[in-house]
């Protein structure tokens, strides 16, 4: 099929991201710069967290947000982190942390602790333990504000209680790691619309102003017809949490979690989705397949980091029969390369700062870029003030399970049809969370592997 017809086929989906990418721009412009405030009148809404999920994201996630309503002080270089340098103050207006909430009491003394080095104290009485610990942060009249960082297994139906209690969301990448997961997803945002709630998500490229300027100029066709687009996120091994004498199998699983399909998603899922978010956002829609795809775990096979692939690179094809190549890897001593590029008629294009046309001048994004962790959450306070609150839970449902339908051609040597995919009602994790016994999953083989 032509370049021409697949544009036309997509041309609606394209006219809506134009849109949406014009809203988020608005509802940012007052905060192009850190703590330049809005001067309408909503601007003095107090935001009140709850943050439920106590890890160093969800730490960092608080840290972002109160930076992003106030101002943040350190003393030295450096932001995102999950350690607060000894000396960093703030000055804050209009924002608290009321509650912390994580299934592990050292997790959230640990957080607890963090926060009170730039003066923000949590009341033991507001801090909560256990695996439904979610809920009385939820039961809080108070909390208007809701940062969901656990692992990604829980995220849907953290969110969805978030939004059925009334609280805005900032929820963290990916969504979920299976489809009934990402369906949940969907429900929530369709009943944030109908509650006049915000959700953003930690796809925190849809926040970087050097995306959304490309990324608009590719809509308004500088590079021409999209004819095939690629995205890696080839990089070396993160973090791993060796088991503990007296840990189960499930507390080890939970602490853990990045090396377990049924928490994590696999990488292709948990860390690749920047990458896939940002090829759904620049083709205006999600894949229709995932033609193909080669994986395996070549370097990390002991028992330390779970049953996950340690690389994958899957064929996806887009209507139109636009094609899109996708690479992860988390290998050390490799090559490393977090990347997006689409190529057009006209033209192509790194999607971040910079339009090379075949004719005619190159352009590049030279403005100031921010903070895109920081950014992400200025933009949802933003919006819940000026009464407008971004709603972000559809495109982050579908680079979730653009992600899953990868893994599961991987892991199954299939093609994986996205209609099929997201009907299936397989939920990965066990029926309930008791910390006891649980054997890890085995490890994908292609070829024997059964589709959901």
């Amino acid at each position: 099929m032509s370049g021409e017809k697949a544009n036309s086929r997509m041309e609606p989906r394209r006219e809506f991201l134009k849109k949406t990418s014009v809203s988020v721009a608005a509802a940012a412009a007052v905060s192009q710069f850190p703590f330049i405030r809005s001067v309408h009148g909503a601007s003095d809404l107090e935001i009140k967290i709850g943050l439920i999920g106590c890890g160093g994201r969800g730490t960092g996630a608080v840290l972002d947000a109160v930076g992003a309503a106030t101002k943040v002080i350190y003393p030295q270089s450096g932001y995102h982190t999950e350690d607060v340098a000894e000396g960093a103050s703030i000055e804050r207006e209009n924002i608290q942390v009321l509650a912390l909430a994580d299934l592990f009491e050292d997790r959230l003394t640990r957080s607890r602790e963090q926060l009170q080095k730039i003066g923000i104290e949590v009341p033991k009485t507001h801090c909560f333990t256990g695996i439904d610990a979610y809920k009385e942060v939820l039961a809080d009249p108070n909390i208007n504000y809701v940062i969901l960082a656990t692992p990604p297994h829980f995220r849907p139906t953290h969110l969805l209680a978030a939004i059925e209690a009334g609280k805005h969301a900032f929820i963290e990448k990916p969504a979920a790691v299976d489809a009934p997961g990402v369906r949940m997803i969907m429900e929530a945002g369709r009943l944030a619309e109908e509650k006049g709630l915000g959700i953003v998500a930690g796809t925190q490229r849809r926040h970087q102003r050097s995306y959304q300027e490309t990324i608009r100029r590719i809509h308004d066709g500088a590079v021409g017809d999209i004819v095939y687009a690629k995205c890696y996120w080839n990089g070396g091994q993160i973090w791993v949490i060796d088991r503990q004498a007296g840990w189960s199998d499930m507390e080890w699983q939970l602490r853990n979690w990045n090396y377990f399909t049924w928490l994590s998603g696999d990488h292709i899922v948990e860390q690749h989705v920047h990458n896939l978010d940002v090829m759904n956002w620049v083709l205006g829609t999600h894949p229709i397949r995932a033609i193909s795809g080669l994986g395996g775990r070549q370097v990390r096979t002991g028992e330390r980091h779970g049953h996950i692939f340690d690389h994958f690179a899957v064929e996806y094809e887009y209507p139109g029969g636009v094609s899109m190549f996708s690479q992860c890897r988390q290998i050390n001593g490799c090559q490393n390369i977090v990347a997006e590029e689409v190529v057009g008629s006209k033209g192509t294009t790194n999607c971040r700062d910079r339009i090379l046309p075949r004719e005619g001048e190159r352009w590049r994004y030279r403005q100031r870029d921010g903070s895109p962790y920081q950014l992400e959450h200025e933009d949802l306070i933003e919006s819940i003030r000026q009464g407008k609150p971004l709603n972000e839970a559809q495109a982050v449902a579908e680079s979730t399970m653009t992600g899953i339908i990868g893994r599961e051609a991987v892991y199954s040597g299939q093609a994986v049809e996205w209609d099929k995919a997201m009907q299936s009602e397989a939920r990965l994790g066990p029926d309930k969370y008791d910390l006891g016994a649980y054997p890890i999953p085995e490890i994908a083989m292609p070829g024997t592997y059964k589709l959901s």
